[in-house]
This record gives C-alpha cells, sequence and structure tokens, in this order.
C-alpha cells in the first residue's frame, strides 16, 4: 500500500495541471466570445462566470454527502471531469449570452463533483506532517497549468472558439482517466468520515471561523474569477485579448509559486498565523486593483491570487483532521463558491458606476468591496494565537 501512495497522490497532482489547461483555456475564450460576438454587458459577462460557480456550490456539498455514503462513489468524480469534454462541445453553437450561461452551470456542476472531491481524496492520504505543502504543490501544478493555458489561448486565437474547445476537451478526458487509474491506487486509504472519538485527530482551528474567512476572502477576490477578470484588465487598461491572458497567467503563476513558502510555514509553524496574513493580503487587493494604473491592478490581481492560493491549501489541512471531512471539505468549497457569485455579481452591477477621478482613477466597482475587506481582516484577528 505504502508503494502505491506516493504513485496516486502524484497522479492527483497531474490531473490538476491536465484539467486546469482545459479549463484556462476555455476561459478567455468563452469569456472574450460572449463580449465580442455575442455583444453581452458587463454585467452578462458577470452572469456567465457566475452562473459556474453557484452551480459548482452546489454540487460540492452534494459530492461531500454523496461521498460519506460509501469511498466507492469517488470514481463518479473522474466520470464528471470527463462530462466536461462534452458540455464544452455547446460553446460553439450557442447565439447567446444566455445559452451560454446555461452550459456554464452544466460545468460548474460536473467541476463541483470533481475537484472537491480530488482535494479530499489527496488531504486524508497524505501524512499530515507535509499535508499542506502536498496540497500547496497540487495548486502549484494547476497555476503552472493556468499559465500555459492562457499561452495555448493565445496561440490558437486563429483557431476559433470551436476548434480550441476540441483541444480542451482532449484535456478534460486525460484528466478524468488519470483521476481514475490515482483513485485505484489509493483507494484504502480514502477514509471519508471518521468517527468522532475523544483521542482522534482533531483541527487546529475552529472549522466555523475557517469557513467564515473562506467566505469573506471568496467575495473580495471575485473579481479575479474567470471571464469577467479578462475583461476588465483588458478594457481598464487598454490591452489585447492575447496580452491580457499572458500576463494573467504570468500573475497566477508567480501568486502560485510564492504562495508555497506560506505552506511550508503553516506545516512547520502557525497555520493562525499564514490565516491572518493571507486575510491581510486580501483586504487590501481589491483596493490596488481599483487604482487604474497597470503595476497597481496587477499587484492587486497579484496579492488577491496570492492570498486565495496561499489559504486553500492551509484550510483543507485544517479541514482534514475534521471527523466529517469529506463534507466539511466539500462545504468549504460550496462557501466559497457561493460567496464567489455573491461577489462577482456584485462586480458586475457596480461595473456600470464607472470610474472617479482626483489625483488617481479609481474603479468604483472595486472599492465597493471596502466593508467585505474590513470584515474580513476583523474575522482573522479574533483567532487565538498559536
Amino acid at each position: 500500500m505504502e508503494r502505491k501512495r506516493p504513485a496516486g497522490i502524484l497522479l492527483l497532482i497531474l490531473s490538476a495541471f491536465t484539467g486546469t489547461i482545459a479549463f484556462r483555456l476555455a476561459t478567455p475564450a468563452i469569456a472574450f466570445y460572449t463580449r465580442d460576438i455575442l455583444r453581452a454587458s458587463m454585467f452578462a459577462v458577470s452572469l456567465v462566470s457566475m452562473s459556474f460557480v453557484l452551480a459548482r456550490a452546489f454540487s460540492s456539498v452534494l459530492g461531500g454527502l454523496v461521498l460519506e455514503r460509501g469511498k466507492r462513489f469517488v470514481y463518479i468524480g473522474a466520470m464528471a471531469m470527463m462530462g466536461n469534454a462534452l458540455a464544452v462541445q455547446l460553446y460553439p453553437i450557442t447565439s447567446s449570452w444566455l445559452q451560454v450561461a446555461g452550459i456554464k452551470l452544466l460545468n460548474g456542476f460536473l467541476n463541483g463533483i470533481s475537484w472537491p472531491m480530488a482535494q479530499f481524496v489527496l488531504a486524508v492520504t497524505t501524512p499530515r506532517e507535509i499535508r499542506a505543502r502536498v496540497t500547496a504543490v497540487y495548486f502549484f501544478f494547476g497555476s503552472i497549468a493556468s499559465l500555459l493555458g492562457n499561452y495555448i489561448y493565445a496561440y490558437t486565437v486563429s483557431f476559433g472558439l470551436a476548434g480550441q474547445m476540441w483541444i480542451s476537451s482532449a484535456f478534460f478526458v486525460i484528466t478524468g482517466l488519470i483521476m481514475l487509474l490515482s483513485y485505484y491506487l489509493l483507494f484504502d486509504l480514502i477514509t471519508p468520515r471518521k468517527k468522532k472519538t475523544p483521542d482522534g485527530e482533531k483541527p487546529s482551528l475552529n472549522p466555523k471561523r475557517v469557513l467564515t474567512i473562506a467566505s469573506l476572502m471568496a467575495v473580495i477576490v471575485a473579481f479575479t474569477s474567470g471571464e469577467i477578470t479578462y475583461v476588465y484588465v483588458s478594457e481598464a487598461l487598454g490591452l489585447s485579448k492575447e496580452r491580457t491572458a499572458v500576463l494573467l497567467g504570468w500573475t497566477g503563476f508567480l501568486a502560485a509559486l510564492l504562495s508555497y513558502f506560506i505552506s511550508w510555514l503553516a506545516d512547520v509553524r502557525s497555520e493562525a498565523r499564514m490565516v491572518k496574513l493571507t486575510a491581510l493580503l486580501a483586504g487590501i487587493s481589491p483596493i490596488l486593483a481599483s487604482i487604474k494604473t497597470a503595476p497597481t491592478v496587477f499587484l492587486g490581481i497579484f496579492l488577491a491570487l496570492f492570498a486565495f492560493q496561499s489559504f486553500r491549501p492551509v484550510s483543507r489541512k485544517v479541514l482534514a483532521s475534521y471527523h466529517r471531512s469529506s463534507l466539511a471539505i466539500g462545504g468549504v468549497n460550496a462557501v466559497q463558491n457561493i460567496s464567489t457569485f455573491a461577489g462577482g455579481m456584485l462586480f458586475g452591477l457596480a461595473y456600470s458606476l464607472g470610474e472617479v477621478r482626483a489625483v488617481l482613477t479609481l474603479n468604483l466597482a472595486l472599492l465597493v468591496f471596502l466593508p467585505f475587506s474590513l470584515g474580513l481582516i476583523f474575522e482573522a484577528l479574533q483567532m487565538r494565537r498559536d
């Protein structure tokens, strides 16, 4: 069994790479298709992005509950991943943004089943003393793939949406097959629900506070999620589609690379202090991104991504110690997705407020996140010192 564990974990990390290529290639392609070809408003683009995360929120909890009924259901996650290959083939035949949003709902439902299950299996089959770092590597490989996916988009613009979706489909199928093999290797180590005993493994932080911080952080960093980010950066800074995709890809990659050190400190020092740090950085990110200059916009996006990507492995490590770990990890995914939906819709609605010009030009749609930023920082400061 011990020989199978490293192979299974490595395969799950590989699935984060191949699956993110599929998703990240599709995201800018659908964003600019919806905005430029279908002539959708920014609010409609927000609806397209957020329909994905809303569906993903519902199915994340559903997947956690199903998994509690038996670990054999983990294979459903791999099948759901392969279902994305069929779903993305529908985008090129759409004629309205509402149809695009409907397909995004389907994509979100399938991803909400597949990715939380993969994160749960990775967390519970990895030894606790290295859990945050291994989970960070998993997310880091996803970020490498995100950068590569943006480059693939930039170099395949001439293929058109239909050609790009065929590439995306191929990677979704490959990812599902990798997940199937990984779950087979790790099957004996998967424990969706443990008995609650006084001497059992316990979370180092209060799971309820972790969920609260996850919710507030997801609302704030929603402006970096999906199609709306590409459109905002392109329009605010006057950049081409290809340059926007490449620059956002590098921003996400650097954020993920540096986030590994936060996971290392969480493993060897203090999880609570790392959560406080990420909350502070996430809190100031929309304020910086609201200042309409290239350095501040990209710094704000970088801090938001860095904070969120640093928080994810730490939160999964904490929740993997909970006696209902599969539901807890599905729950934090659901909370983050619902909050991202709310934040994305808020950003889309506020986008029409325009800008205020004084010494600097500020985007009012990003300044509306200030109350949530203050709430996040307050919640983080309430945690006990370790």
